[in-house]
């Protein structure tokens, strides 16, 4: 298992002074997953990738990049990273810009002449390859910086918030490039603000908060849950009080004769329906509803960023 795990952090913790930026930041990234990393802003986000990219060192904890100690130069001919605030070389074209940095990854020129075309086709830029970068938009100059990540044929590549400043046709065209990133093997560690793409496009993410994970998921599961509307005859005090069982927030809230509570699994329906029963309630209707990403990310860490 350890040999197919491209990320491995354990308690990393990062201080600035007083400041406490990740406090513990303890994950895993399989080959060929796609990771939603998730937090409200001044979650710790930035300086966690930083820290798992070698480009800080952390305070305290230890991690491991493709097999090596985090900081080891080697390994990174093999990752690819699109930073969010990424500062382009203005006054190049995009073919020189790609040649430029396919050359900081070692690439010969052989391979670059070859990878780059490649590359700018792939992200609708071929019409614009002789262009400046200063006379793209902020939608171009993002499609470049993806296509500076892939140009490497990376292991790995760090995407965040690759979807900034595109349209719906560029945000489709992210989705399809990381689909098929997936497919050949590479693993995609994505940082994004959009809820609705990730859910359609990763597999698992982690919910950071005040600098530490608090809550790992499977896309592929129910996530966080099911909502769950129940119809029935009475609302009784017991009923209420006997819900709470199966409420993985104890929550439960009534309106009129309907009942509304969050359930971990959809196994538990039911022994739901077998108690709401037995209590002598009349069940009329019992209505499962999976909880969308944005539900659960305001469940987990809150509706209020932390910070800038």
């Amino acid at each position: 298992m350890a040999e197919s795990l491209l990320i491995e952090a354990t308690q990393l913790r990062k201080k600035y002074g007083d400041k406490v930026a990740v406090s513990d930041l303890t994950l895993q990234l399989g080959r060929g997953e796609v990771f939603g990393f998730l937090g409200p802003n001044g979650a710790g986000k930035t300086t966690s990738i930083k820290m798992l990219l070698g480009l800080i060192r952390p305070t305290s904890g230890s991690g491991r990049l493709l097999g090596a100690p985090l900081g080891d130069a080697r390994v990174r001919g093999r990752v690819g990273f699109l930073p969010e605030h990424f500062r382009f070389h203005d006054w190049m074209t995009a073919t020189e810009f790609l040649d430029m940095h396919g050359e900081l990854y070692g690439m010969d020129r052989a391979s670059r002449r070859r990878r780059v075309p490649q590359m700018l086709e792939r992200v609708g830029l071929s019409e614009h390859a002789a262009r400046r970068l200063r006379t793209y938009s902020k939608g171009m100059l993002q499609r470049a910086g993806l296509a500076m990540a892939m140009l490497n044929k990376p292991d790995l590549i760090f995407l965040d918030e690759p979807t900034s400043g595109l349209d719906p046709i560029g945000r489709r065209m992210v989705r399809d490039v990381i689909r098929e990133l997936r497919e050949q093997g590479t693993a995609v560690f994505l940082n994004s603000h959009l809820l609705s793409e990730v859910e359609v496009t990763c597999d698992r993410v982690v919910f950071i908060k005040n600098g530490e994970v608090v809550r790992q998921v499977s896309l592929h599961s129910t996530m966080g849950g099911l909502n769950v509307e129940l119809r029935v005859g009475q609302v009784t005090r017991q009923l209420i009080e006997g819900l709470r069982e199966w409420s993985s927030d104890t929550r439960v809230e009534t309106s009129g004769d309907r009942v509304s509570l969050n359930v971990t699994d959809e196994d538990a329906l039911p022994a739901v329906a077998r108690f709401v029963v037995g209590s002598g309630a009349e069940l009329y209707a019992m209505t499962p509803q999976r909880m969308s990403l944005e539900e659960l990310f305001v469940q987990i860490v809150g509706s209020k960023d932390e910070g800038l």
